[in-house]
């Protein structure tokens, strides 16, 4: 975009920047002097005279005004998501709040209502294909572990050999962990699933390699729900128990520890706390991408204490570059701790807030630990398990909500998802729903008598599409032809009056809202495929284009207790926006995925590109 762009087409409002004028009398004067020179010397002024004009231009060192408008140049291409004004073409900033919205002449003569000076009003004008949305939120993701997962990634390998590979390269490639055997080594993304032999791998299959043998090796599934260890890493934390509830330990023909554990098992590995430089480290790097993919808002789905220590610490020295709202990670194994600590609300200048708490029902379909009804369609053996007790949240989650947070529970499986709309349905009896706002984080698989209590309960669903078209390859085989179809039921939640909260999970998926877009609209993968065919898996329960955008901005918002100040551009709110680089609400489906990110803006400020 440029500063008060000339705009050519008959009828419309000419630049009379004195400096675009300066600009043409100069060109005059210039070519005038250039006759005088001959034709080598000639070259090399023009070459210096365009790196001086590239480097000195206004697009280039123009900084944005305290206060400003953006426009676009034809039409109303800006989407404020507000039912009062949809759509305009101009949004004016003030600061950090949104001052006015409307056409190009009704801003301007707002502006001069206002008693201010029409020339003061610095314009800047969208490229001819952009558009502008409101900030967007993820509402399900993991900050410091997305940094983490960066290390080591695993998810390209698509055997146990192609991931050991990746281990042992990683070895090899850090002197500082080849050097020293005792250094634990951690990396994320492996995925059983995806392998042409869907198996568990095992610490022998480490150990194989003799660059790894001997040391310590954590390696992260990708939903979060399993690790895969070294022997190494069993010696460090024995003994081990037999069973542990909620968790699994898998075992060998000899009842020896073979390799993978499962959700709760996690709990009873012991590694060192972080240092300050590594979640610093961890935090810059997932910044960079949170901010270069537009997004303003990030719901970290699970803060142990030395994330929010963290966090707040940030806060206080104004160092979060984008909006954070914390949950509180819940163990049940601690006291209870909701009468005793405060919720952080607007710390940081609005930046961090930390008013909800987390906890876990059950675990993940790809695992094999979400809890269902009825037993897997290819593991008939188990139903999965809850990784905390019914009786454990009927006690908790009226106490909390009692004392002011908001309960965010992940559930996945029928059975855990109807557990906790129980305890949510014990726990709201009487209360005013929109105080408390509970939340189902995932909400992936609900009987059709729960779909529709979701919605009248006032029960929020967080929910993530790319999950959707990740697990769409093997879902059917997991529950069969049935049950399948109330997977990912995003339509029917919202149909029966749920709000939709949309998010990622990163960096168990791609963290790119877009690709939750294209996702939530299509049901396909990026390269356009479901298993269905190329209508989508499951189309029936595709979103709109604006039901999408709203999951990502206003609903996201709601889901954060911040509707009031962020998620749509109106005037009064923050001035949280993004511009794109084409319309993702009309453009054809398969190219919502080519759409740039050009500029992130966070109170106002540029935090991404250029405006």
């Amino acid at each position: 975009m440029s500063e008060l762009r000339k705009r050519r087409d008959p009828g419309k409002i000419a630049d009379t920047d004195p400096q675009n004028v300066q600009s043409s009398r100069s060109t005059f004067v210039l070519s005038s002097v250039l006759s005088g020179f001959d034709r080598p010397r000639l070259v090399i002024l023009i070459l210096l005279a365009a790196f001086a004009a590239w480097f000195l231009s206004p697009e280039e060192t123009s900084s944005l005004s305290h206060s400003y408008a953006v426009c676009s140049s034809s039409g109303a291409r800006i989407y404020t998501v507000d039912h009062a004004v949809p759509n305009a073409q101009c949004l004016v900033v003030d600061g950090s709040l949104i001052l006015d919205i409307g056409s190009l002449d009704d801003i301007m003569a707002r502006w001069v209502a206002r008693g201010r000076l029409l020339s003061s009003l610095q314009i800047r004008y969208l490229d001819e294909s952009s558009i502008v949305v409101p900030g967007l939120s993820d509402s399900h993701a993991h900050i410091l572990e997305y940094g983490a997962s960066k290390q080591l990634l695993l998810e390209s390998a698509k055997t146990i050999k192609d991931t050991v590979a990746l281990v042992r390269q990683h070895i090899l490639d850090n002197d500082d962990i080849l050097n020293n055997p005792s250094k634990i080594i951690e990396g994320w993304g492996w995925d059983h699933t995806s392998w042409p032999v869907e198996e568990w791998p095992t610490s022998d299959d480490l150990d194989m390699d003799p660059i790894i043998r001997g040391r310590p090796v954590i390696l992260q599934s990708k939903d979060g729900h399993a690790l895969w260890l070294s022997k190494e890493t069993f010696v460090l934390n024995s003994p081990w128990p037999l069973d542990i509830e909620g968790g699994v330990i898998m075992k060998d023909s000899s009842g020896n520890p073979s390799g993978v554990i499962l959700d709760k098992a996690q709990d009873l590995l012991q590694k060192p706390d972080p240092t300050e430089q590594d979640l610093l480290r961890r935090f810059d790097a997932t910044a960079k991408d949170v901010l270069s993919h537009g997004l303003t808002s990030v719901h970290d789905a699970g803060f142990k204490p030395i994330s929010l220590e963290f966090f707040t610490r940030q806060a206080a020295a104004g160092n979060l570059p984008f909006r954070i709202y914390g949950m509180r990670y819940f163990n049940e194994n601690d006291p209870y701790w909701g009468n005793l600590s405060e919720p952080i609300i607007n710390a940081g200048g609005g930046r961090l807030n930390a008013r909800s708490v987390k906890i876990f029902a059950d675990g993940a379909l790809r695992s094999g630990g979400a809890a269902l009804h009825e037993p897997y369609h290819d593991n008939p053996h188990t139903k999965g398990f809850m990784r905390v007790d019914p009786k454990v949240l009927a006690d908790v989650v009226p106490k909390f909500l009692r004392d002011g947070w908001q309960v965010n529970i992940h559930a996945i499986g029928d059975y855990a998802n109807g557990v906790v709309l129980d305890t949510f349905e014990a726990a709201l009896k009487d209360v005013d729903i929109t105080a408390l706002r509970p939340r189902l984080e995932h909400a992936q698989i609900l009987t059709q008598a729960d779909l529709e209590r979701v919605g009248k309960l006032g029960v929020i669903s967080s929910i993530q599409p790319t999950h959707a078209i990740s697990d769409m390859w093997f879902a059917e085989e997991r529950l069969g032809p049935e049950r399948v179809k109330g997977l990912y039921a995003f339509r029917s939640l919202l149909d029966h009056g749920s709000r939709l909260a949309i998010g990622s999970d990163f960096p168990v998926e791609d963290m790119n809202p877009l690709a939750g877009f294209h996702a939530a609209i299509t049901r396909l993968s990026p390269e356009g495929q479901s298993p269905n065919g190329p209508s989508g898996w499951f189309p029936e329960q595709r979103l709109t284009r604006m039901e999408a955008l709203r999951g990502m901005t206003i609903d996201a918002a709601y889901a954060s207790f911040s509707e009031d100040s962020l998620g749509s551009l109106v005037p009064g709110k923050r001035a949280d926006y993004v511009v794109l680089s084409q319309d993702i609400m009309t453009v054809p489906v398969d190219q919502i995925l080519s759409t740039k990110v050009q500029a992130t803006v966070i109170d106002g400020r540029v935090a991404f590109g250029q405006v």
